[in-house]
């Protein structure tokens, strides 16, 4: 009973600021940050909503992020599950070597390869353009590490009896892992999808035009044109995380199975 309570508290501590900001963005008027906060949207309004609908180019921005999201969730998939399988099913030299120096690079900060890695977009000219926000994060040590353990859970039998058949390596990553790590597949699609979504420090640094600016980027101008009013702000926020709680929503069976997979091993 205890712990329920305790989970019960923690979900309403989690979920307090995104219920907060929807009443805030959803209500026509009355005190903000008063207490206690007002979290039921009374009388409720959408003319928040539709000034920074009007006011933005919102649709550009939702267009830019898609494309941005949608480039880094294939590539970031598809790449770490190619580096993630010989790590999982292959012997050769130093295999042991190459993941733990994968596991330490974990240790580092995110923002470490920062200058280098705009200095290398100078001079190849990709400043400014969409490959050079998703080029260097095409592949993570996080989903390398996470399929690789999605893989090691596959049963010897299913390869074997492949090879038998006379499959080849590339066939076997194809046809039988891959279906068979699905759910780590979609897990780390997820969390992809919700990284590059909420993105904002390495677009605004890498892109010049206010044109190519994703959302979380293009919200930056929110503060500026709406800084007398914190319900359009708000509105613009949950404009922003609606789209990812919705995916979550339809994806979270994947996502649960997807995490158990290196949780059971």
């Amino acid at each position: 009973m205890v712990r329920y309570a305790g989970l019960v508290a923690l979900a309403v501590f989690t979920t307090f600021p995104l219920v907060w900001l929807a009443a805030v963005a959803l209500r026509a008027r009355g005190p903000v940050f008063g207490f206690p906060p007002a979290l039921w949207p009374w009388p409720p309004s959408l003319v928040h909503v539709a000034t920074v609908w009007q006011t933005m180019p919102l649709p550009r921005f939702f267009a830019n992020t898609l494309v941005l999201v949608g480039a880094g969730v294939v590539l970031q998939v598809t790449l770490c599950a190619m580096a993630a399988y010989p790590l999982a099913r292959m012997e050769f030299p130093g295999r042991r070597l190459i993941t733990g120096l994968l596991l330490a690079t974990l240790m580092l900060p995110g923002h470490i390869g920062l200058i280098v890695n705009f200095v290398t977009l100078l001079r190849l000219r990709l400043v400014d353009t969409y490959a050079g926000v998703v080029l260097p994060g095409a592949v993570s040590v996080f989903g390398i590490l996470l399929l690789r353990q999605a893989f090691l859970a596959v049963p010897a039998d299913l390869e074997d009896a492949a090879r038998l058949d006379g499959a080849s390596e590339w066939t076997i990553w194809r046809r039988v892992m891959l279906p068979v790590v699905r759910p780590a597949l979609a897990t780390l699609a997820l969390f992809e999808f919700v990284a590059h979504w909420n993105a904002f420090l390495w677009p605004l640094v890498v892109l010049k035009s206010p044109e190519k600016y994703p959302l979380a980027v293009g919200l930056l101008y929110l503060s500026g044109l709406f800084a007398h009013s914190t319900r359009a702000v708000a509105a613009g926020a949950v404009l922003m995380t609606l789209p990812v709680v919705v995916v979550f929503l339809f994806t979270q069976r994947y996502f649960v199975r997807g995490l158990l997979v290196g949780a059971l091993r």
